[in-house]
């Protein structure tokens, strides 16, 4: 498989941080953090370290895709604490059809928070399906499959430190 990198490890190092920057400018009280897993878990951890508020942190499983083919949303872990009264931002690798974000942000919505905001590391806005509020965008991508700092195609190349996207 070739891969062609797209975004540097300096960029998306450059980019987190300032997200960072900005959440904590937003943010004057505690914010929870809630990573989509597994793919955002490289850019939770670097956004967690960039932000200067106070924040917690939690974890949801959920998926969409199996291997490289979309699916149905199946949600595997929803052990959430309390959220009631507070702000959350969602954290994502990747917003593409728009169709989990929709599900996640309704089913958190149940839970009655102060505000719920998104976080993706990559926006692909050609395959959008359903629209969802994007508070915070790192980058903006075309129509490529991509792999690397978190994402995957079956269960590789999640270690490498920069975005490429996989050459057909």
């Amino acid at each position: 498989m070739n891969i062609t990198t797209l975004i540097s490890a300096k960029e998306i190092s450059n980019r987190v941080s300032e997200l960072g920057q900005d959440i904590s400018n937003d943010y004057q009280g505690t914010v929870i953090l809630i990573s989509v897993l597994k793919g955002s878990i490289c850019f939770m951890a670097d956004l967690l370290r960039s932000i200067d508020s106070d924040v917690t942190i939690e974890f949801i499983s959920i998926s969409s895709y199996k291997g490289a083919m979309k699916g149905n949303i199946s949600l595997h872990d929803n052990s959430i604490e309390d959220i009631q009264g507070k702000h959350v931002i969602l954290v994502e690798d990747i917003v593409d059809s728009g169709r989990t974000l929709s599900f996640l942000i309704e089913l958190l919505s149940k839970k009655n928070p102060k505000s719920i905001d998104v976080c993706t590391l990559l926006d692909k806005p050609a395959r959008r399906e359903v629209e969802i509020p994007l508070s915070y965008i790192g980058f903006e991508i075309d129509d490529y499959f991509v792999v690397g700092y978190g994402l995957d195609v079956n269960q590789k190349y999640r270690n490498l430190p920069y975005i490429g996207y996989i050459e057909q």
